[in-house]
């Protein structure tokens, strides 16, 4: 793992001739305020920079001489957010299109564990991750993808990655660290697949991520003992204590702490000490939802709202997420740093006038100042192994003659529980129930054949009324096929229309489809771009809400996508069938027969 970016001598050599007064700096910051996170302390300095490094950072109008001299009064000048979790490809963009969405939020730095890519193509999926985000102005650390599957046994993605392979992913230049280890049963249980990976990732002397989804007391102990330093499924304030407090890396992730985030923000401006195991993050995001509502720069605007102090949320932000990377180059305004820094015109509301990476602006009121090269690789574009459906293939049959029988059912997506229901049989053939959808999966990656790979099904109560379908090859974490509907012929047009696209989203009301996403790299993103793909993702959303979806937290388009994440506590379905994410336990490809 590299500490620091490499950086060219002469480039070095340069700046410490600025440094000392010797030669001119390319850029001078002049006449702003700078915030220290290492201290927390505002000082009156002004900022010299040689190509992308920081060179001098000394006493207002103290150094005049420069190529170029940008005028900061009244602004306050701070590291460049860096996002110590995500994965880009749940944006539907590409890196580049990516890049163009983030900077403008003042996030200059991403920590990515590339495991959606990773599940459908393997050790192609990443190699694409590691090849694509050359040259982009967003700085992205690239991280090996541990869990592929996120749970064996239960579920088939597109491949299997053996600690073996994770070796070879470690040796590879560009990779740092190891992305988050999502079978934490299998590390709790010693089971033959994760003792030798977390030996090998242990030997590597790389970071290892963690996901410890519902885990408290002894099991997180011990999850730590395993050698897991960091977590980022924290759902109440309560488990927020848990990790922080078992000395943790705790990755905050504003969309799922939720309405916890106050009481957390509160919790960590009392601690007599800032700790520097808070870090920030977004995990997974829609495109549109980093345009409109932003990524770290909101978490760090919420913090600050709920009363934690400006340079504790940027610290959080910054310097803790560099420490956390183990990157001596990022996350200060100090010389020997680079150059990633945001002009903010308020601190307390992170008003960012300007954002600059590796010294050069790249973005300045909300606009891109340069254009992010596009990639000159691609990911597979024949992921969906799948022909065509009909409506019988989405018809629930259960093993029984009665006119009615209960059933066990799902309360909830991501976030679930048993229930039970009665439902009416016609030819053996269930009958949705009123305030039920009728979700079905389907193996899509071509390592299932006859008929193993049909449709596996559950009843999922508590999503309202619908009055239509949706079919994505998005379905967290394998990325299978998923349908939701109440009508098999609807399900049936919907799932044939994201086939056809070779992956993607389709919404289908009145036996028409109203909505649709192609999807044809890796059936996870559009290779279009930001416009195009913001503008089909508000036109899903709009058709969405008119066929009644409904969420718990998050937007109903990327929470249904979740509704198969077998590493979150709770009953999920999966290409094998439903499965309880809290014990691992195995209920068949069809609702129980109570």
């Amino acid at each position: 793992m590299k500490a620091r970016e490499h950086v060219d001598h002469d480039l070095r050599r340069r700046a410490i001739a600025a440094a000392l007064g010797n030669e001119p700096f390319d850029t001078l910051l002049a006449g702003g305020t700078v915030l220290d996170v290492s201290t927390g302390q505002l000082r009156a300095s002004d900022v010299g920079i040689v190509g992308p490094l920081i060179a001098s950072v000394h006493p207002r109008g103290t150094r005049t001489d420069a190529v170029e001299t940008v005028d900061c009064t009244g602004q306050t000048i701070t590291p460049g957010l860096i996002d110590a979790h995500l994965h880009f490809e749940t944006s539907m963009l590409t890196p580049s299109g990516f890049s163009e969405v983030l900077l403008p939020h003042g996030t200059t730095t991403v920590a990515c564990d590339p495991h959606e890519l990773a599940n459908v193509s393997g050790l192609a999926g990443i190699r694409y991750a590691l090849d694509a985000v050359q040259g982009q102005p967003l700085r992205y650390i690239v991280q090996a993808s541990s869990c592929v599957p996120a749970v064996p046994g239960v579920e088939l993605s597109g491949a299997e990655l053996t600690a073996a392979d994770l070796v070879e992913v470690l040796s590879w230049e560009g990779v740092s660290g190891v992305g988050e280890l999502m079978d934490y049963q299998g590390i709790l249980e010693g089971s033959e697949r994760m003792t030798p990976l977390m030996e090998a990732v242990l030997d590597s002397g790389h970071t290892l991520n963690g996901h410890a989804a519902g885990l408290s007391g002894a099991s997180l102990q011990a999850y730590l003992a395993a050698g897991v330093t960091s977590d980022h499924t924290m759902f109440s304030v309560e488990e927020f204590d848990d990790r922080l407090f078992s000395g943790m890396t705790v990755e905050l992730v504003g969309l799922f702490v939720g309405g916890a985030l106050e009481a957390i923000a509160q919790r960590l401006e009392e601690l007599p000490v800032f700790p520097t195991n808070v870090v920030l993050a977004t995990d997974d995001l829609l495109a549109v939802q980093y345009l409109e509502d932003g990524g770290v720069d909101t978490v760090v605007r919420l913090l600050i709202g709920y009363g934690l102090s400006p340079a504790k949320a940027f610290r959080a932000a910054t310097l803790n997420s560099a420490l956390r990377l183990r990157r001596e180059d990022l996350g200060l305004v100090a010389p020997g740093r680079l150059a990633d820094l945001l002009l903010l015109d308020d601190l307390e509301t992170v008003a960012i006038d300007r954002v600059m990476a590796s010294g050069r602006f790249v973005a300045e009121q909300g606009r891109m100042l340069v254009t992010p090269p596009r990639e000159t690789v691609e990911p597979d574009r024949a992921s969906v192994k799948l022909g065509a459906f009909t409506p019988a293939d989405f018809s629930l049959v259960l093993p029984t003659e009665a006119r009615t029988a209960r059933v066990a059912t799902i309360t909830g997506l991501m976030f679930s529980a048993w229930s039970e229901a009665e439902v009416e049989l016609r030819e053996g053939v269930a009958v949705v129930p009123d305030g039920h959808l009728l979700m079905a999966i389907v193996h899509r990656h071509g390592r299932r054949g006859g008929h193993e790979a049909a449709p596996t099904f559950a009843l999922i109560a508590g999503r309202g009324e619908w009055s239509g379908a949706m079919a994505t090859t998005v379905s967290h974490d394998s990325h299978n096929l998923v349908v939701f509907g109440t009508d098999a012929a609807e399900m049936a047009l919907a799932a044939n229309t994201v086939v056809g696209h070779d992956g993607g989203y389709a919404v289908v009301k009145g036996g028409e489809v109203s909505a649709v996403i192609p999807l044809p790299l890796a059936g996870l993103m559009t290779g279009q771009d930001v416009p195009t793909t913001i503008a089909l993702q508000k036109a899903l959303q709009a058709a969405a809400a008119e066929i009644g979806m409904v969420a718990d937290l998050f937007d109903p388009v990327f929470e249904f996508t979740l509704a198969s994440l077998v590493a979150i506590p709770g009953p999920h379905l999966t290409d094998l069938g439903i499965v309880d994410g809290t014990t691992g336990e195995h209920f068949g490809p069809r609702p129980a027969l109570l």
